[in-house]
């Protein structure tokens, strides 16, 4: 595709405290093979160096510009802010947090798909963080995943999660301009939200490359969602919302019961892992909304079943117990 053929993406990048990551970013959207883009980074109020990055990039390059919040917000709440600094003349958007980055082919390869298939809203690809390839589960060669419906119903079925990060999709600035607030503000997994959202008549594409490179980093919300686990109560939100939308009767009613399941078998094992406050807080609060109050009779039927299972398989709780012990004195060696 020519420049002057080339559709216009808008790429943007969400901050707080990016000073450390953040070069590397730019200098990725900069290495990008696709040049028909215009990128906005949105500063939220950050206490270290990260405006002044951005301003001296955005210094060097007219296609770089710089937002800066006037006051704090949350991080889905800056998201949207930051898809509200796309621009009008904009076909596609490209989100990139602070801390990933993008291959040099990325936004190429996600927008050649996006236009040779216009029923595509939304373009996901395979990311890589550390030496793990994120995203798998799609056959290959198909670029499109049987319509967005059937990969709606492969995430609310318990299957491979094909949907990634916000900065592993390229999604069509016609859908983000559709609402004030493209995420949910009040949902962690309001990317996957979104896509169970705009995918019910339109189609979801991949590009059957690793594009992007994802970060993990003490303090991201990644490892606060594997701390916690925020995915089970988010799946079960998800299916309570969109189920009768992708799902049949039968499917529905013998999908709620089986997470439900698997959701206080979570929980009840968490009982003797010494879970605090936070902890409890945030599963009641979660399950409350979605209409399946913590029950403290099932809650303790699991606590028993884990009990149980650990005094009938001694071989695997004493393996357990040595890896515990194992991974507690490496922490403490020097």
């Amino acid at each position: 595709m020519t420049r002057d053929r080339s559709p216009l993406v808008s790429v943007v990048t969400p901050v707080y405290n990016g000073e450390s990551y953040l070069r590397e970013c730019i200098d990725s959207v900069l290495a990008q093979t696709y040049d028909n883009w215009d990128y906005t980074i949105v500063n939220n109020c950050s206490t270290d160096r990260t405006l002044e990055v951005a301003r001296e990039y955005a210094a060097r390059d007219a296609r770089i510009r710089v937002h800066n919040n006037e006051s704090f917000v949350r991080v889905n709440a800056n998201y949207n802010i930051a898809l509200r600094q796309i621009s009008p003349d904009s076909k596609y958007c490209k989100v990139i947090a602070a801390d990933d980055l993008l291959f040099p082919e990325c936004l190429e390869k996600m927008i050649r798909l996006a236009e040779d298939n216009p029923s595509v809203a939304i373009v996901g690809a395979y990311g890589i963080a550390k030496a793990k390839v994120l995203w798998v589960g799609l056959p290959y060669p198909g670029a499109i995943v049987s319509g967005g419906r059937e990969a709606c119903r492969l995430r609310l079925l318990g299957g491979a999660y094909v949907f990634g990060t916000p900065s592993s999709v390229l999604y069509r600035s016609d859908i983000v301009s559709s609402r004030l607030a493209f995420f949910n503000e009040s949902n962690l997994h309001a990317d996957a939200e979104a896509c169970l959202e705009f995918l019910g008549d339109r189609d979801f594409g991949f590009v059957h490359q690793v594009l992007t490179f994802r970060r993990d980093e003490e303090g991201t919300l990644s490892l606060f969602s594997g701390r916690i686990n925020t995915y089970l109560p988010a799946m079960l939100g998800e299916l309570v919302r969109y189920g009768k939308k992708y799902l049949s009767y039968e499917e529905l009613n013998d999908r709620i019961p089986e997470l439900l399941q698997e959701y206080y078998r979570y929980l009840g094992e968490q009982i003797f892992k010494w879970r605090g406050r936070e902890f409890w807080s945030f599963h009641r609060k979660k399950l409350d909304s979605v209409g399946y109050p913590l029950s403290t009779a099932r809650l303790a039927a699991y606590a028993s079943f884990y009990i149980l299972d650990l005094v009938l398989n001694p071989k695997r709780t004493a393996a357990a117990v040595v890896g515990r012990l194992r991974r507690i004195l490496a922490q403490s060696l020097p």
